[in-house]
């Protein structure tokens, strides 16, 4: 059972009776340390909430936008840190980890100076997984070799897909040596 400090406009301050960290209360109720239950007294009413965006990017996985991890794989694409990213966009370093880490959904704005930021378009910055995964399918199937056993490999089972395989890494092994 957390133990009430003080109430500051609004924000409850807690203590956490497993690690003892004094703390706001967290949205989910979980203490910012041991990430164990802050216990609440009495259950607060269910207010219904517009969703702005991504929640968690686990959440968001395979389905709808996924700015954080967009944002994330670009800016590691293009060896930045988070300071830097920052620093182009004149913010906080930790503005860019709440983006990333799906804890604050950037206005379109920022989103426009993220873009900018990272020299990429916005819709690269808003792009779903569907049109990932295709990106990253035309991207294999580009090679011409893979273009040519996929339909191949589609219809085998496990066994057999296996066996293919290890042939395949077997024989490319075999170049190698040679060359």
């Amino acid at each position: 059972m957390a133990t009430t400090l003080a109430t500051v406009e609004a924000r409850e301050v807690l203590r956490c009776e497993h690690c003892s960290l004094v703390q706001f209360r967290t949205s989910n109720s979980l203490c910012r340390r041991c990430h164990k239950p802050l216990e609440i007294e009495e259950p607060e009413p269910l207010v219904p909430q517009l969703v702005t965006g991504t929640g968690a990017p686990a959440a968001s996985g395979e389905s709808g936008l996924d700015v954080a991890h967009a944002v994330r794989e670009i800016r590691r694409g293009r060896k930045l840190s988070q300071r830097q990213l920052a620093g182009r966009m004149q913010v906080p370093r930790t503005y860019i980890s709440k983006i990333e880490n799906g804890k604050a959904v950037p206005t379109l704005s920022s989103l426009e100076r993220l873009a900018t930021a990272l020299e990429v378009d916005i819709c690269d910055l808003l792009r779903d997984a569907r049109s990932r995964r295709f990106e990253e399918a035309s991207a294999i199937l580009a090679d011409p070799f893979l273009k040519e056993i996929a339909p191949y490999v589609r219809h085998m089972d496990a066994y057999n897909r296996s066996v293919f395989l290890n042939q395949v890494r077997d024989m490319a092994i075999g170049r190698r040596r040679l060359a």
